[in-house]
């Protein structure tokens, strides 16, 4: 996309003269500088990932109850039932919490619900199978903190529900034995943004006391930044070193299903990146809970065995290309429906696919620049519909507004669900723009943030590209630098990946680099070789045939202007 408007930071730059003689690389100080970082010490503590920054997990409110009843299930030989959720964060909670559990030598198995069948979060049909198969005791991950209704079924039935949740409470909480979910108000654990299976991660950890937090570590953190990642929680502080620490073990891990996804997927499986997580493992492992076989994700990632991991992992690849197929044919009617229309969407259809509806969402937020809403309604008139947010507007507080409309809603800020009677679709789109428009105050314009102003192209080194890395994990709150060369000239253009990226070169003051466009062809682009454009880019390092060397990955391109980008 073109963003219209570019706001380039302005840094202090006696903070980065600071930054700099106290040992820090030029292009990193600078970096540091403008996202407000004015001393050594501040940098120091922002950069720190130190595994003594972890929280008592028993800050946690009810995690002295959870470990209690969890204890109590293992002494009294209770069969125990494991109920996730169908994305990635939902799989690898799932795979933290049965595990352990089974370490604990207690009978417990998983359930994954089905996103066209089931929907999402605890339902009643499940529940009276748990019953009929003798469970007596049921630990949900990733969901739970809006069931109240299902916990009191279950209840009724005789089987204990411990909740360990991330998402945003209702006024009424479920009354399980306990409901674990710092986004509690009455919970006083410092980190309100750990993603589900971080929560997962913190009652293991709480299970296993002090003597057990480094075989916990070193067994599940690998998982935990998997499913952070995926779930695009902010990364600063906890997640940051839950992250850190999670993918330099993903990077050598024993498991044989991520040792056969990262062969497959990844470019460079010695060093996994959160960008190796959010475009090549996640929408793999995505693929099989959209599709409706989250199940095997679980098992791909719970396997011990290597020729179970293949064949796993063959299943998954199959169902990552049908999922594709439908994405695209999905996408191009959506658009279409979208043509015309101002503000927020509200899209509906019989006869889409429900699993990669959120996917959709995503593009089509991105595409137009406003929330939006994709719903596909059954033959009996229920929809279930993704929603995804753009810039700062609160889809939870929005669904909030129009909860008399809908059968049942759930989620954060950013990414949401809702189940709706087909009947309330039109009311619910009026009302969602109503409160659109009267919390946005119009439609912004959204703006590219930039870091900095490559003034001096020799600033691109590979020390100081390497350097850079000192700021990662990137994600959520913690983004990859965005750099910006103006006034470049664009010496090579052409097309890769059969007509679908652009591959170019730039040079300005004597200095050249190669860069790559992706999703952009080049007769797409507002610019042509030859040309002399501004160019915005996040710097990397590419690997080829054992050689390094600097590449920029374009954000966006426009032709120069002289005057300033604001």
């Amino acid at each position: 996309m073109t963003y219209k408007n570019w706001n380039i930071h302005r840094f202090p730059r006696n903070a980065a003269v600071t930054l700099t003689r106290a040992g820090y690389r030029p292009l990193p100080a600078v970096v540091l500088a403008s996202r407000g970082v004015s001393t050594a010490g501040e940098a120091e503590r922002l950069l720190d990932r130190s595994l003594d920054l972890l929280e008592d997990p028993f800050l946690l409110k009810d995690m002295d109850r959870a470990v209690a009843r969890i204890a109590k299930a293992a002494a009294d030989g209770e069969k125990v039932m494991v109920f996730g959720d169908y994305d990635v964060d939902g799989m690898t909670s799932t795979c933290v919490m049965l595990e352990y559990l089974e370490s604990l030598g207690l009978d417990v198995g998983f359930y994954i619900p089905g996103r066209s069948e089931d929907g999402y979060g605890l339902n009643m049909s499940a529940i009276r199978q748990f019953h009929e198969a003798g469970v007596r005791l049921i630990v949900t991950v990733d969901c739970g903190v809006t069931a109240a209704e299902e916990v009191r079924y279950a209840s009724s039935l005789g089987m204990d529900v411990i909740v360990t949740d991330h998402h945003e409470c209702k006024p009424e909480l479920p009354e399980a034995v306990a409901v674990i979910d710092p986004k509690r108000p009455d919970c006083p654990y410092p980190n309100k943004h750990l993603a589900g299976v971080g929560v997962a991660f913190k009652t293991v950890c709480a299970l296993a006391g002090p003597d057990g937090r480094e075989d916990v570590v070193r067994r599940f953190l690998e998982l935990v930044a998997l499913g952070t990642v995926a779930d695009v929680v902010p990364l600063p502080g906890e997640n940051s070193v839950l992250v850190s620490h999670g993918l330099e073990l993903l990077s050598r891990t024993s498991r044989p299903g991520l040792g056969v996804l990262l062969r497959d997927t990844c470019l460079d499986v010695k060093r996994v990146t959160t960008a190796s997580v959010g475009f090549s493992l996640a929408p793999r492992l995505n693929a099989a809970g959209r599709m409706g076989r989250a199940e095997l994700s679980v098992r791909l990632l719970h396997t011990a065995d290597p020729e179970e991991a293949e064949a796993i992992a063959a299943e998954l690849d199959a169902l990552n290309r049908e999922r594709r197929e439908l994405v695209s044919a999905i996408y191009e009617e959506a658009s279409a429906m979208a043509v015309g229309q101002d503000g927020p969407l509200v899209l509906a259809r019989r006869g889409w696919f429900q699993g990669v509806m959120g996917i959709v969402a995503a593009r089509i937020s991105e595409q137009e620049q406003v929330p939006s809403v994709m719903i596909c309604v059954d033959d009996d008139g229920m929809g279930r519909g993704s929603c995804r947010s753009f810039g700062s507007f609160s889809l939870y507080s929005a669904l909030q507004s129009c909860s008399d409309l809908l059968e049942d809603f759930g989620g954060h800020e950013m990414a949401a669900g809702i189940t709706i009677a087909e009947s309330n679709i039109p009311a619910f789109a009026r009302r969602f723009r109503e409160y659109y428009f009267h919390e946005i105050q119009g439609i912004p314009e959204p703006a590219l943030e930039i870091d900095y102003e490559v003034v001096k192209p020799g600033l691109l080194t590979l020390d100081d590209l390497e350097a850079l890395t000192a700021l990662e994990p990137f994600g959520n709150g913690n983004p990859p630098p965005v750099l910006c060369l103006r006034g470049a000239v664009l010496t090579h253009l052409s097309s890769v990946g059969n007509g679908a990226h652009s591959r170019f070169r730039i040079s300005k003051n004597g200095e050249s680099f190669d860069g790559i466009f992706f999703c952009q062809a080049p007769e797409d682009l507002p610019v042509k070789q030859g040309d002399r454009i501004d160019l915005a880019f996040e710097p990397q390092i590419n690997v080829f045939r054992g050689r390094r060397s600097v590449q920029l990955m374009a954000v966006d391109v426009k032709p120069h202007s002289p005057e300033e980008l604001l």
